[in-house]
């Protein structure tokens, strides 16, 4: 069982906390962002550092759960988070517009993406964009929704991959012995 709920969260000096009840507020260099914290669970707030507590056994699933939330908000807003977007396929290519990403995937149509608030793009090369944001789980949300527009496929390695996703290629089909 893991134990990562015993560990305090150590907060740098760039990231300013507030506490109000069950609500902590984040804010530092990369944004601001605003966690509620589950109802069973207690914390303490010093200098540098906030340390989750449990009342009960059956709430360690859910205190070690809040830590790690407290953790990534704690990095968002202090380092923030990138995620590599690489198109691989012929004629694949994407541009990026201020918050609208177009991408030309093979269909009949471009197909255009509107990022949310707190994530950015930049553009490397035609086939490379990297994201960044300060929440973790609205970057990876946003990486899942445009990777579904072309998946990768493992018989010609065409689609997009996040992060250097690598896929297992499979050998084609074999057409039966005529005979």
């Amino acid at each position: 069982m893991s134990r990562i709920a015993k560990d305090p969260v150590i907060i740098p000096d760039s990231v300013n906390i507030t506490t109000e009840g069950q609500t902590i507020n984040f804010k530092g260099p990369k944004g601001e962002m605003t966690l509620e914290v589950h109802e069973s669970i207690s914390f303490s707030h010093e200098e540098n550092s906030l340390q989750i507590k449990w009342k009960k056994d059956d709430e360690r699933a859910m205190a070690g759960t809040m830590r790690a939330l407290v953790n990534n908000f704690v990095k968002g807003v202090s380092e923030g988070f990138e995620k590599n977007i690489k198109l691989n396929g012929v004629g694949y290519r994407a541009k990026v517009q201020g918050k609208k990403i177009t991408f030309t995937l093979g269909f009949s149509h471009p197909v255009d993406y509107e990022l949310p608030q707190t994530v950015e793009a930049k553009q490397e090369n035609q086939t490379e964009i990297i994201l960044s944001s300060c929440n973790k789980q609205l970057l990876g949300q946003v990486c899942a929704e445009i990777r579904a527009f072309r998946p990768p496929e493992p018989y010609k390695g065409k689609g997009i991959f996040i992060d250097n996703e690598h896929i297992v290629r499979k050998e084609r089909k074999k057409a039966a012995a005529a005979g």
